[in-house]
């Protein structure tokens, strides 16, 4: 054994004292440290040959890469939807890292049973029922190419032709139609073969981000064949709702998947006072949540959910003699991309082991109210116009005035140099705007004053 290994080996408990110490420190720290870190010129460091040891390593990561860390995991960090890590869920990653287990087969260990568990939870708490199954995947990028690629293969049964035997050519071209979709919707036709112009933009409702069901039906009828309808349980912008009832009703009449984008709006379905927006879900025949938004687990945790696990299968066996049997329940190797991943849900069991579902109801409720303070601050400022009503977790506005693209860049940048938040720019509406997005359980009225204290200096500035 190499000499610095078996070091290890022997100290590993004082490396992993040590490893907690830091990490005690710098969660401990969030409070103070800059919600993002503006990047510089980092020089390369040549590759180590005989390598430092555990404690060494932990040395030169504190001094050189640490302090270039934003405060992803803090109250403040309002960018992109990025929830922190509850404790429960942070341990539970840590044993994910100390357990080692790949719960893609189930052949040596239960991983694959506690994953089918918290998969469970998961479609009972957003209202799925048992007809749907689903798998841990690594964000809702994935989980879309993964709903995607069900979807394709129910394009092909519908055609009479085998897309998983002879590709995504043997279709033809497809329809693929949405109001508001995504960025990772063309992303994922791309891969998949079906192609970005396969998309459509379906006209939304006046002043909304949701689509225009009546114009949905309209295009559905000029069709000749089936097509696939993306539909958004939240928008990235405004966290519109389109109306999920609605369109699943127009399956009476047209042939068509319904893909539903749910990557944190599903969490609305916690909520009593906001459970209707997510109405229809139930009638997906694919679903995204991303966990590591509004559950608040570490990255990465994502789940995809279907009624057709008989299509997935066939999408994404992975047959070979030393994989054993597929048998009635397939392992996760069979539904997903990933053959060898590390076991995701662990991190979500703990947490939902830890809060139950009252205690994620409650993060959830907090987020909207602080959400809904945040809106009513920037409305009353002579410095900042909202764009749109705050539905739900996320704040969409911008600057008082002509605001140009390098404007609000400018702004993006200012505010995350002056450390107390970090935002991300957007395009609403035609307009350039700014977004801010609560989904940390960190997250107190407290923060709302700082956050808004903060862009009124930038703004004025």
């Amino acid at each position: 054994m190499h000499p610095r290994l078996a070091h290890d080996l022997n100290a590993l408990p004082h490396l992993l004292d040590a490893t907690r110490k830091l990490a005690g420190e710098a969660l401990a720290g969030l409070d103070g440290r800059a919600a993002a870190v503006p990047p510089g010129v980092m020089a390369r460091a040549p590759l180590p040959v005989e390598g430092v040891g555990g404690l060494e390593a932990l040395a030169e990561f504190a001094q050189r890469w640490e302090p270039g860390f934003a405060a992803s995991a803090g109250p403040r960090y309002l960018g992109f939807v990025t929830g922190g890590a509850t404790p429960a869920s942070l341990a539970g990653d840590w044993l994910t890292s100390a357990y080692d287990q790949n719960p893609a087969s189930g052949m040596d260990s239960s991983a694959q049973d506690l994953e089918r568990e918290t998969v469970g939870w998961l479609a009972e708490l957003f209202g799925l029922g048992a007809e749907f199954s689903g798998a841990f995947v690594t964000g809702a990028t994935m989980s879309t190419v993964t709903g995607l690629a069900i979807a394709r293969e129910w394009l092909g049964e519908r055609a009479g032709v085998s897309v998983t035997d002879d590709g995504a050519a043997a279709l033809g071209p497809v329809t693929v139609l949405s109001g508001s979709p995504h960025s990772s919707i063309p992303k994922a036709l791309s891969f998949l073969g079906m192609g970005r112009s396969a998309l459509r933009k379906v006209p939304v409702l006046p002043g909304r981000e949701a689509v225009d069901v009546a114009k949905l039906d309209e295009m559905l009828e000029a069709l000749d064949g089936p097509a696939v309808v993306v539909a958004n349980a939240g928008t990235v912008n405004t966290v519109d709702f389109d109306d999920l009832r609605a369109i699943a009703e127009l399956k009476r009449r047209h042939d068509f998947w319904l893909h539903v984008d749910a990557a944190f709006g599903g969490f609305a379905a916690l909520s009593p006072g906001h459970a209707e927006l997510t109405a229809g879900l139930d009638q997906a025949d694919s679903v995204v949540v991303d966990l590591h938004k509004w559950l608040n687990v570490p990255y990465d945790s994502a789940v995809q959910f279907t009624r057709r696990r008989d299509l997935q299968l066939r999408v994404f066996s992975n047959n070979a003699a030393y994989l054993g049997e597929i048998g009635e329940t397939p392992d996760f190797l069979h539904l997903t991309p990933e053959n060898s991943r590390r076991l995701r849900a662990l991190p979500a069991w703990f947490s939902l082991v830890a809060y139950g579902r009252d205690g994620h109801r409650e993060i959830v409720e907090r987020c909207v109210a602080l959400a809904r303070d945040l809106g009513q601050r920037l409305d009353g400022s002579p410095h900042w116009r909202l764009l749109a009503p705050v539905r739900l977790n996320v704040v969409c506005f911008t600057a008082a005035g002509d605001v140009t693209p390098a404007r609000i860049d400018a702004l993006v940048d200012g505010i995350a140099a002056e450390g107390t938040t970090f935002l991300t720019p957007t395009v609403h509406d035609g307009r350039p705007a700014l977004r801010a997005a609560f989904s940390n359980w960190r997250t107190t009225a407290a923060d709302v004053e700082r956050v808004f204290a903060a862009l009124e200096r930038v703004g004025s500035a």
